[in-house]
């Protein structure tokens, strides 16, 4: 690069002295900023790619997630060229000095992977700009890369979900309670990893404040986090999904709104319910109310003759519901259950880790048959 040739002037209207910069010199300068730009980004995408493929490694095992960030570090280190690197000033570079306390704490693994995703996808975007300027492709190439990740992260904190639904035998449904969020940490400390916020009286003021603690608390103890009946306020708070009546809206509209990575759940009473719901795509069912519950006052109950077809004809999770505490809650895993929900029994427990602890005791002594993870188009 030619060395920056200055020549001076005396401008009288402002009485200054105009540095005029030779026009080639400045051209060459400008395109060392540009190699520059993009070598930065260019290595931030690499190494937030690197980080959530290890994840698809190991913490997931994976082939095709593994695979898919594999071909787009791949991709990017195609364009990383020698050029590029060349241009690289890290000793010179204000940004290495620059942080933010939230890059300095993960709270959980979803915590991080978003992150990285954001990382990644912001480094798209700058080098698809900034990209136009160096090589007439590179623009149009980071862009379907960029489309390429915002599929990636679907699919990755989809199946991040399912694969923990598949895991968890425990699932609590909140009722009001004064002391519902110190009840829930409390469970959840007793290995809980599935919650639903329910409560059909309080104002949404109330409601939303509420779920939004309560998903910070599941976030904390790496739980999944549900909004009863609200497709609107699980977008709002961010929740893991939504579970539907039978007289909610339908479960196709339902994903239209949350989109393919969240959980959507059905309440079913009967097996004309429950196959319907499994055809409309659910991604897990409610099976009960296996006995009568102040819950479901107006609803007779189900028995444990639906729990048992449920679990000869169900290919999705399902969880019995209904009036099961740890009285009965042997009867329920004896006529097939591998999963249950509860309300009232860890809700109204005095001592809900203890309880949660005995269910999942209970519980994992049930060997549930290999996962299958549905994929939505």
């Amino acid at each position: 690069m030619s060395k920056s040739v200055d020549i001076t002037s005396f401008n009288e209207s402002t009485n200054r002295v105009v540095v005029m910069v030779e026009p080639y010199s400045q051209k060459a300068q400008i395109q060392q900023v540009v190699y520059r730009i993009l070598d930065a980004n260019l290595d931030r995408a690499r190494e937030g790619l690197r980080i959530i493929e290890e994840w698809c490694r190991f913490g997931l095992n994976n082939a095709q997630l593994l695979g898919e960030c594999k071909y787009l570090r791949q991709e990017l280190a195609h364009w990383h060229t020698a050029e590029l690197r060349a241009a690289r000033d890290t000793p010179g570079d204000p940004g290495t000095e620059l942080t933010h306390p939230q890059e300095e704490q993960r709270s959980s693994i979803k915590s991080l992977l978003q992150a990285n995703f954001c990382r990644v996808q912001e480094a798209l975007r700058v080098l698809e700009e900034y990209g136009k300027l160096y090589h007439p492709n590179m623009g149009k190439a980071f862009k379907q890369m960029r489309y390429r990740v915002y599929t990636l992260e679907s699919s990755l904190m989809g199946y991040q979900r399912h694969q923990l639904l598949w895991r968890s035998h425990l699932y609590l449904v909140t009722s009001p309670s004064e002391s519902l969020l110190t009840t829930v940490e409390a469970a959840l400390k007793g290995g809980l990893t599935l919650v639903q916020y329910r409560d059909k009286t309080a104002d949404d003021t109330l409601r939303l404040e509420q779920a939004m603690k309560l998903r910070q608390l599941c976030q904390t103890y790496g739980a999944l986090f549900i909004i009863n009946d609200r497709v609107d306020m699980a977008l709002a708070v961010d929740a893991d999904g939504v579970h539907l009546g039978q007289q909610d809206m339908p479960i196709d509209t339902a994903r239209q709104l949350l989109g393919p990575q969240r959980l959507i759940g059905r309440s079913t009473t009967n097996s004309e319910e429950m196959q319907k719901a499994i055809l409309e795509g659910a991604d897990y069912i409610g099976v009960g109310p296996v006995y009568e519950t102040p819950t479901k006052a107006n609803k007779p109950a189900a028995g444990l003759e639906y729990v048992k077809y449920a679990a000869q004809n169900s290919s999705i999770p399902w969880f019995a519901i209904g009036g099961i505490d740890a009285n009965n809650i042997n009867d329920v895993i004896d006529a097939g259950a591998e999963r249950v929900a509860v309300v009232r029994a860890l809700i109204q427990a005095e001592q809900p880790t203890l309880v949660t602890q005995y269910f999942l005791s209970q519980l994992n002594r049930v060997k549930p048959e290999p996962a299958f993870f549905p994929q939505h188009t």
